[in-house]
């Protein structure tokens, strides 16, 4: 008969069983509740089986248990196996999408702030492409997005931002009906198109007023900086123009190297718009943000002619299609009208 432990309870945290898959191993113990206490069910690096699986069915569990000081090897086990989660038809969206965001958050600060070496590890860079991989058929249906839109905060921290111009860039890019490997490509330079900025000192990151025009010039070597961050990579050239030139405009304008549209690759005017969009509704650190609304408006008019047209009208029909524009989105008629293009 297995052995009750008698451990305080807020030493354990629940998790679906849901989320443990037959033939993993978990390098944790996981634990069932019973008469008042907890009882060991697997062992660290035992494999799950369906035999496991069917016995929990079977008896109607629906929480099971793991130890808090245990938690680190849990999220790794819910990093490796996050596709598989995120496709689990029988795990609610909500769930799923809370579980994308913290997992992809966790993974991003960590790669972000790990400054030593400068360059990015390859197993940061590979944890990332897996990610990315595993999130994308998800985040394109629309309660998959509608989900994760709902979660999205904004404390001005750059692996947040990077994480949600990820789900507005994929989002967009999914309208082009390109295949998978281009979405993942997408989405690693969506993730990556700031990581310059971890080698700009950090009081220009975090000042709470407007930068001088000596540190916009030292703020706007991020792309460069990005780029030479992620040498030796097994990078697209896709990726690393993303990196290079998502500060680019179609006028011109833009930086490090005054490109204009004809010469901008999709990928890059994807992420742009998405880039853009995500810094508008957050805002800069010494004002509020804009609605979802005012965003797209402010895209359209204010920004008009630094943006692809046709990405904009296509970030609006996503966003209108899964909630998160707000009532009577600007432009959304004519992006209807405009079709796929």
């Amino acid at each position: 008969m297995a052995e009750t432990i008698r451990i305080p309870e807020d030493a354990y945290f629940a998790v679906s069983p849901l989320m443990l898959f037959a033939h993993t191993q978990g390098n944790f113990e996981v634990y069932l509740r019973q008469d008042g206490g907890f009882v060991l069910y697997t062992r660290t690096g035992e494999q799950f089986t369906p035999a496991h699986k069917r016995t929990m069915h079977e008896a109607g569990v629906r929480e099971v248990f793991v130890l808090r000081e245990q938690s680190a090897r849990f999220r790794r086990y819910v990093e490796e196996n996050l596709g598989a989660i995120l496709a689990n038809e029988d795990l609610p969206v909500r769930e799923r999408a809370g579980i994308f965001y913290d997992v992809s958050v966790s993974i991003v600060r960590q790669a972000f702030t790990r400054r030593l070496p400068e360059v990015m590890g390859e197993a940061e860079f590979a944890r990332i492409r897996r990610m990315v991989r595993g999130c994308t058929a998800f985040l394109s249906r629309g309660e998959g997005l509608r989900a994760v839109g709902g979660l999205i905060g904004h404390d001005y921290k750059l692996y947040r931002h990077s994480i949600n111009v990820l789900v507005f860039a994929l989002a967009i890019m999914r309208t082009y009906e390109v295949d998978e490997e281009s979405l993942v490509e997408c989405g690693l330079g969506a993730i990556l198109h700031d990581i310059g900025k971890t080698s700009v000192p950090r009081e220009i990151l975090e000042r709470p007023v407007k930068l001088s025009p000596r540190d916009k010039d030292i703020l706007r070597t991020h792309p460069v900086r990005g780029a030479a961050l992620c040498a030796g990579m097994p990078l697209s050239g896709e990726v690393l123009n993303v990196i290079l030139f998502h500060h680019e405009k179609q006028d011109g304008s833009g930086y490090p190297s005054g490109i204009a549209a004809q010469s901008l690759p999709l990928m890059v005017r994807v992420v742009a718009v998405a880039d853009k969009y995500e810094n508008l509704i957050s805002g800069p650190r010494w004002q509020a943000g804009l609605s979802p609304f005012l965003a797209l408006r402010a895209l359209s008019e204010r920004y008009k002619g630094k943006y692809d047209p046709d990405v904009i009208r296509r970030l609006v029909l996503v966003l209108s299609g899964a909630g998160l524009a707000g009532k009577g989105a600007p432009g959304q008629d004519e992006a209807r009208e405009g079709g796929q293009g």
